[in-house]
């Protein structure tokens, strides 16, 4: 990527955790801000050419898989009627991106980093603020703005004598957290009501410093939203205009199961309707995943193995699930099982649903001869002789 530096401001913050002292101290002091050819014969441009081609590349999912995801799309918001120049976000950032000398940029970059050191977790670091022009595809700018993190105990080598000397304030790219507005969704297309972040710590700063702009709900919130939607609309069809206690029992059913963290299965649905439901959001994301315990087993897959590879059924009154492949592969440590012969499926089946008391009998048989056997080898081990 061909990238040509406008103007860029450095500046650096404190605050009480680098002086360690008591209180509520922040500051932040103005090192520098220049142009792009100022920019060229300094130290910065080795530092950050490649940081600001990385920031552009960096993946992000709209709606992610977490809610913590480090990268995130960032929409301005605006009242429903009202235009994109009524964020105040928005305009800070357009002002900054349209200055058009070195002391107008000095002067919008420092209002941005006033508006920064209000925010709840402001630690002390080198805050960048930049406007590139990517020459391959654009001839307005990007703004990026970058918050570099001191990091603690850092030192150099020093002379013979001394061997190290501490460095006060340090950082490093490995812990940039960074802004880039606009976004650009795919290569020459930018998306001016969207900007896109990149915070890899806990500390959510840049969600805090940027008020008004929102976030897509990650996928599993979405997705939990259409399937309780999916739940409603059965209701519907199924009662049509009929109000009955019936239909109310099952709609209070939706809510509980809807707002409980840990579900069981609810036998409302048959494994058509399943499919045909799985399948309307297959079609929105195809590596929707799923996840279960049968028992105290974990299962994880994807939602298009529900019907394909995934079964689920009851026997003999216990629920089992079937997972069909081509191979069984096992990983870390080795277990007898890896040594077995499957039997058909329809030995299993016989079985299902008659071993749950001999397995408490078994239990209970270990606790006294079991123990027993432990304690003769526990005692035997204070022979001398080899094992064998």
């Amino acid at each position: 990527m061909d990238f040509r530096m406008n103007y860029l401001s450095f500046f650096v913050i404190q605050s009480e955790s680098d002086k360690g002292s008591v209180g509520s101290y922040k500051a932040f002091k103005h090192y520098q801000t220049m142009d792009g050819d100022e920019y060229a014969d300094s130290a910065l441009k080795q530092f950050l050419d490649e940081e600001f081609i990385k920031i552009v590349k960096r993946k992000v999912e709209r709606h992610p898989n977490t809610p913590n995801a480090p990268t995130k799309v960032g929409m301005f918001m605006v009242e429903p009627g009202y235009e994109l120049a009524s964020n105040g976000n928005y305009n800070l950032f357009q002002r900054i991106r349209e200055a058009d000398h070195k002391e107008r940029f000095h002067s919008l970059s420092d209002e941005l980093v006033r508006v920064y050191m209000d925010t709840s977790a402001v630690r002390g670091g080198a805050f960048i603020v930049a406007s590139c022009t990517l020459n391959t595809f654009f001839d307005e700018p990007f703004l990026f703005i970058l918050k570099c993190d001191f990091e603690p105990k850092i030192a150099r080598i020093s002379d013979e004598k001394s061997l190290i000397a501490q460095v006060e304030m340090a950082f490093s790219a490995r812990s940039i957290k960074s802004i880039q507005y606009p976004h650009m969704e795919q290569d020459g297309i930018l998306e001016r009501w969207e900007l896109k972040i990149h915070q890899a710590s806990h500390a959510r700063y840049f969600e805090d410093f940027l008020k008004y702009v929102s976030y897509e709900k990650p996928i599993p919130e979405v997705v939990s939203e259409q399937v309780v939607e999916m739940v409603h609309q059965y209701i519907e069809e199924k009662w049509q205009d009929n109000v009955s206690s019936e239909r109310s029992q099952e709609e209070n059913a939706v809510e509980v199961w809807a707002a409980s963290e840990k579900r069981e299965l609810q036998e409302w649905w048959t494994p058509q309707q399943v499919e045909e439901a799985n399948y309307s959001l297959i079609q929105q994301k195809e590596d929707l995943t799923m996840a279960f315990k049968v028992g105290n087993v974990s299962i994880k897959g994807l939602l298009a193995d529900y019907g394909v590879s995934v079964h689920i059924a009851k026997h003999n009154g216990r629920y089992v699930a079937v997972i069909e492949g081509d191979a069984l592969q096992f990983e870390k440590g080795m277990s007898p099982v890896e040594l077995l012969a499957p039997p058909p499926l329809e030995e299993i089946m016989e079985i299902i649903g008659t071993k749950v008391s001999d397995t408490a009998n078994e239990t209970d048989s270990f606790d006294s001869s079991g123990a027993n056997e432990v304690n003769d080898q526990l005692v035997q081990s204070n022979d001398d002789t080899p094992p064998w």
